[in-house]
């Protein structure tokens, strides 16, 4: 965590001496703090996103208001360590539980940057390093600001992960539709990704059940290029080594042509333009006749 610490210091460009400025800001604003958190609850408390996250409910308003004091305290003792790392992450783990917007945080902390700024000019006599001292503040803020965006982002892209993973789940469904068939119908936009958990789950489907026939049918997917087709083929010829014959349906005259056209070498896969088809030739496969 320390060189962590370092390297965003070094990035953000605080050196030891912001710290000196920060901690000599905070202990001259010392007085002003009060106000300085009052001033920005009024400014909040006119945002549509105050009635939002805060209602009528004064014991959370009034319990939140006492956390932005221990806030500004650990902010201005700059004791930049493991455990001011935590605390601002831990920030921004609450605001993305309760989907605090991004622009009303920016908002926030920019006022906040302000007031101090103007608390810090209001000072009589005027400190020594005015502006040394402003611009140390503001690196801090900004460091700040990092450190909870970064764990909002970090937070949405698991969750998004997790998503696109549940969904993909859901959308590769191997399922058998007769003794020892096995259909996948696809949906939507093929990508590396998702052909390689098909893969995936159709050999593992296979060796569980081991079912002599798979259909992959692609009716509902929209395009295919190089990539794609050429995963699919590996697909059915993975699943031939595992001695189950594979069969492609719902070949459109649009996909047909583009699989000419980019010349995949379709080989002995056998192919179908319906659902139907595929399941009359996987029924024969298995030595299974229906009587029309």
């Amino acid at each position: 965590m320390d060189k962590e610490i370092e390297k965003l210091k070094d990035k953000f460009n605080i050196i030891s001496h912001d710290i000196e400025l920060v901690r000599e800001a905070g202990q001259l604003l010392k007085d002003f703090m009060p106000a300085f958190i009052e001033s920005w609850y009024e400014w909040l408390s006119i945002r549509e996103e105050f009635s939002i996250f805060f209602g009528s409910n004064a014991g959370n308003l009034k319990r939140v208001q006492a956390q932005q004091n221990d806030h500004w305290k650990t902010f201005f003792e700059a004791n930049l360590n493991d455990s001011y790392i935590k605390e601002r992450r831990y920030i921004g783990q609450v605001h993305a539980r309760i989907n605090l917007p991004n622009d009303i945080y920016f908002a926030g902390m920019s006022v906040a940057l302000q007031l101090l700024i103007d608390g810090l000019k209001a000072i009589q006599p005027e400190p020594d390093h005015l502006d040394d001292m402003i611009r140390s503040v503001s690196k801090h803020i900004f460091f700040d600001a990092f450190l909870v965006i970064d764990e909002i982002t970090r937070i949405h892209n698991y969750r998004l992960a997790e998503s696109s993973k549940a969904m993909m789940e859901m959308s590769t469904p191997v399922t058998p539709i007769w003794e020892g068939i096995l259909l996948l119908p696809l949906l939507g936009i093929l990508d590396s990704s998702r052909t390689q958990d098909i893969m995936n789950k159709t050999l593992l489907k296979i060796s569980e059940t081991r079912s002599k026939v798979f259909i992959l049918d692609i009716s509902g997917v929209a395009s295919v290029d190089t990539a794609v087709a050429n995963q699919l083929i590996k697909i059915t010829k993975a699943t031939q080594l595992m001695g189950c014959e594979a069969i492609i349906s719902g070949i459109s005259p649009a996909i047909a042509r583009t699989i000419v056209e980019l010349g995949v070498n379709v080989g002995e896969v056998k192919t179908t333009s319906t659902l139907r088809d595929a399941f009359e030739i996987a029924l024969k496969l298995i030595n299974v006749h229906i009587a029309h």
